[in-house]
């Protein structure tokens, strides 16, 4: 019983070494809408401070726009990467449904954070 646990273990050890450390879990979309990116304030002046270029607005599927041009995302479980377009490379961790924050290239959570602002205009 004992070898059959040492097993089983080395088994979980083994499928978890095979899988890609970026593997967040399943693909899905994020909510249409413009969002805006903004940094916080502080207690003596503005709570946002407003980032520009940073803007952008998901369009369906997996495309956005912004002021720029438009792109591809794929958002991977909580992981929202932009693939293609003016914020490509650009990476996100969807925090809830409609608030997301910057991750930067070091892989830590930084100060940016975007939050969707309301549906698309027709």
């Amino acid at each position: 019983m004992k070898t059959l646990k040492s097993l089983i273990a080395l088994a979980l050890a083994a499928g978890l070494a095979n899988t890609p450390l970026g593997a967040q879990g399943r693909i899905g979309l994020l909510d249409q809408g413009h969002y805006v990116c903004a940094l916080p304030g502080d207690a003596t002046g503005t709570a946002w401070i407003e980032q520009e270029g940073k803007a952008f607005a998901i369009t369906g599927g997996s495309s956005y726009r912004t002021e720029r041009g438009a792109g591809t995302y794929l958002l991977e479980g909580k992981q929202v990467t932009f693939t293609r377009g003016p914020l490509k490379g650009m990476m996100l961790l969807k925090l809830s449904s409609g608030l997301l924050q910057e991750v930067d290239k070091g892989g830590k959570l930084s100060r940016l954070r975007c939050h969707r602002t309301g549906p698309l205009s027709e």
